[in-house]
């Protein structure tokens, strides 16, 4: 399941860094996750670097992209290709 950032985002820039695929960048209003781009860390580190590094605890689980680890690794695999 990849990752979304809710309207609770203070924009403190503390997780797009963090994210090895590039997948957070700024929105309109508060940062955003590429839902084909996250892979919620997996094959990169053991936990979301993103949930680990936010202050406010609003990065969840986005619930219109459902992904098992399986997909999420294959997800990986796929972008870090080449």
């Amino acid at each position: 399941m990849a990752l979304m950032i809710t309207d609770e985002c203070i924009n403190c820039d503390v997780c797009e860094p963090e994210c090895p695929n590039g997948a957070i960048s700024q929105g309109e209003e508060v940062y955003e996750i590429d839902p084909t781009k996250c892979t919620e860390c997996v094959g990169h580190f053991d936990t979301p670097q993103c949930i680990e590094v936010c202050p406010v605890d609003c990065i969840v689980p986005n619930p219109d992209v459902v992904e098992d680890k399986d997909q999420l690794q294959k997800k990986f695999l796929k972008l870090t290709a080449g």
